[in-house]
Parts: structure tokens; sequence; C-alpha cells
């Protein structure tokens, strides 16, 4: 049954796979997907910079 309920649940839409054939996109859906890619950039940035404080906090701690 567990097979039967993953086919019920809505799929996820593939909004942009890296490395994809982008001839077929328009202007529009290329900017929305660079929009898309920036705002996704700026996030992994936000918590590369949130980790790295800690790293640094933890070896201030453990220097001293």
């Amino acid at each position: 049954m567990a097979a039967e309920d993953d086919d019920n649940k809505p799929k996820k839409k593939i909004v942009h796979e890296i490395g994809q054939d982008l001839s077929l996109l328009s202007v529009d859906e290329l900017g929305e997907r660079i929009a898309l890619l920036t705002a996704e950039i700026e996030r992994l940035r936000a918590a590369e910079a949130k980790k790295r404080a800690s790293k640094d906090a933890a070896d201030r701690f453990f220097k001293s």
C-alpha cells in the first residue's frame, strides 16, 4: 500500500535543474530562474556566515 500512497501525493515541480538545456526557455523564464537562483545563493551565503560565526566562536572558546 505504501507504493499506492506515494503515487497519490502531488509531485513537487522542478523549478530548475543544474545543467539543463536552456534553449527552450523564454527570456522571462530565464529571468525568473536567475531571480530564484540569486535568492538561493543569498540564502546559502547567510547559512554559511551563520555556521562560520558558530565555528569561530567555538574555536575562540576552546583556544582560551
